[in-house]
């Protein structure tokens, strides 16, 4: 098994998909560019966080996005949604679409959930809510979310028009 793999179809590349435990979702215009599968978790603290995505947004034109998502070994149920780093030109669109192709990753993963830790001043309570996110692990310090799936995915067919 090569260390790093890149899958472009969703449909014919499934079983890459269920194999690898670490990827980024990278999307362009709307549409799925590529699928980047890592043989190493991503981590990122709080700090690094708010101040790359900065950095980057600034840096990076066009209308793009990458999603980072891991799913933990102790937890191999779950999807973590790392990191998501946007262009200046990102459109709300190609977030989306980011976030659908998660989903259907987690459907072919078979994933009960995906989590998320939110520090994007930008990114409302109402707004997670909307696309299906509840908060989450109250007690602690953070915006935590979960979307649950437990076998309830959305149809494929929505992640697979974005190939």
């Amino acid at each position: 098994m090569p260390l790093w793999e890149t899958v472009t179809d969703l449909r014919s590349d499934e079983d890459v998909l269920r194999r690898r435990r670490y990827g980024v979702i990278e999307i362009c215009d709307t549409r799925l560019a590529r699928i980047h599968l890592r043989p190493f978790p991503k981590l990122i603290s709080l700090a690094g966080a708010v101040w790359l995505g900065r950095v980057n947004h600034k840096r990076l034109a066009g209308d793009r996005c990458w999603l980072y998502y891991n799913q933990p070994l102790w937890h191999s149920n779950f999807l973590s949604v790392m990191y998501i780093v946007s262009a200046r030109d990102c459109q709300f669109a190609t977030l989306k679409a980011a976030m659908t192709v998660l989903e259907e990753v987690a459907r072919i993963k078979g994933s009960d959930a995906a989590l998320c830790d939110v520090t994007g001043g930008p990114i409302s309570d109402r707004l997670l809510a909307r696309e299906g996110w509840q908060q989450h692990c109250l007690d602690s310090f953070g915006r935590h979310y979960i979307k649950r799936f437990y076998g309830d995915y959305p149809s494929p067919e929505a992640a697979w028009s974005l190939c």
